[in-house]
């Protein structure tokens, strides 16, 4: 994975992999405040072309980072984060039933969302 600059547009609820002027993959999330504040992942893509160059597990591993910088708690949904973090253990800390519970809560009640 080369020249991929990897920015937060924390308005618009993605992480972005950018290339060559163009957004490459994404995860898209959402800012939970309680029962504790939260970055809540609920889908991650890669654009097609771009797959297998690792570009996923660099966006979640910079989710997880964003996350430590902020004091904050990563509680995801998207099945591809959860298998990312079941891998990466050192580097993903577990969310709790209460906060991913707390985050489905939301979801559901933003239907429209994502």
């Amino acid at each position: 994975m080369s020249d991929i600059e990897i920015r937060d547009d924390r308005a618009a609820g993605r992480l972005e992999a950018v290339g060559d002027g163009e957004v490459v993959g994404r995860v898209e999330y959402f800012v939970l405040d309680r029962p504790r504040p939260a970055l809540v992942p609920v889908h991650t893509a890669v654009e097609p072309g771009h797959e297998g160059q690792g570009i996923a597990g660099s966006l979640v591993r910079e989710l997880y980072a964003t996350a430590r910088r902020e004091g904050v708690a990563v509680a995801p949904l998207c099945p591809y984060v959860v298998r990312w973090a079941e891998r990466h253990r050192d580097e993903a800390s577990a969310a709790g039933p209460g906060l991913l519970e707390a985050a489905r809560e939301w979801l559901a009640a933003h239907p429209g969302r994502f």
